[in-house]
């Protein structure tokens, strides 16, 4: 009677045992791959990998920019300082002039990425909406105009400039935003033409048997509903150009008043001659450090107050597909 017992109570414990592996099983697993705890976890740590990547420079920057000698000296501070040190902002600051770079740097990327919001919403709606002669030789110049390194061309832009006598001003970075020139703007426009492509042809039935034109149900219709294109682009635009070293330097190298990328430049330049004429200082690199976060303070102030409305345009315009 014991060896039946027990044979019955195992055979009642099986059913249990079962119930529990598969209990566990699901909930690391889950009913699909992405719904189980291991897969999460193995997430989590693919981004907090990822995430460390890009967020270990700006701790190093700021950390280095608030040491001061003792600290800078003293081999067993790395990451955390003994103390908070701020005369390297102060002393960066001036040498960047900072609020007439900063003001300088603001309007010159704010007036671009305002033009190459309209002019490739203009462009970008003609190629997803319009048939005009050539179209496609046009899309064809289109996909060249992104594909086309700025270097292929940049002498004889130059010398076009120069010609007009527009070098040391503005004028060469605005006046190709007001017509979408250039790989910015090409993309710009292929982003537009991405976005104007989803939206259904009977807006502009519609707007057609109520005697609406093209320009008219452009700007009513549908530029009002490219929110998230324009978005997106107004973004980009705005953080390339805030960034931009490479035009500013060719077409306003000799200009007193400079964004604030050339005057980051001018300052490394500084830093570096002084040390090549013997004046050693334990000061250049965190110098340097507080300057560069000073110029991208304002972008991560952008970034944290939009980064929503810049995802959702993202995911709406295609621009992940």
């Amino acid at each position: 009677m014991e060896k039946v017992t027990i044979s019955r109570s195992k055979w009642n414990a099986a059913p249990l045992y079962r119930k529990t592996s598969d209990f566990i099983r699901y909930r690391l697993i889950g009913s699909e791959i992405d719904k189980g705890i291991l897969f999460k976890i193995v997430m989590y740590i693919i981004l907090i990998n990822v995430a460390f990547i890009y967020i270990k420079p700006i701790l190093y920057m700021v950390t280095t920019m608030v040491k001061d000698a003792r600290n800078i000296l003293d081999p067993a501070v790395i990451w955390v300082p003994k103390s908070i040190f701020l005369g390297h902002l102060q002393e960066a600051s001036r040498m960047l002039s900072y609020l007439k770079s900063f003001a300088i740097s603001l309007t010159l990327a704010g007036s671009v990425a305002f033009l190459q919001v309209f002019s490739c919403a203009v462009a970008g709606y003609a190629f997803a909406r319009l048939d005009f002669p050539f179209k496609k030789l046009w899309g064809l110049m289109l996909l060249l105009a992104f594909i086309m390194p700025p270097q292929v061309v940049i002498l004889p832009t130059i010398m076009l400039f120069k010609g007009f006598g527009w070098l040391d001003t503005v004028l060469p970075m605005l006046v190709p935003a007001l017509f979408g020139h250039g790989l910015k703007g090409a993309l710009f426009v292929i982003i537009y033409r991405s976005f104007y492509s989803t939206l259904p042809k009977e807006l502009d039935e519609a707007a057609r048997i109520d005697g609406a034109s093209a320009a008219r149900l452009f700007f009513r219709i549908m530029f009002p509903l490219s929110k998230s294109a324009i978005v997106v682009v107004a973004l980009f635009s705005f953080v390339w150009n805030w960034n931009d070293f490479y035009f500013p330097s060719l077409f306003m190298f000799t200009a007193h008043n400079v964004p604030l990328s050339i005057t980051l430049a001018r300052l490394a330049g500084e830093l570096a001659r002084a040390a090549g004429a013997g004046e050693m200082t334990v000061y250049a690199e965190p110098i340097k450090m507080a300057a560069s976060f000073l110029i991208i303070f304002p972008l991560l102030i952008v970034y944290a107050f939009a980064q929503k409305w810049f995802i959702e345009g993202v995911e709406r315009t295609g621009l992940v597909e």
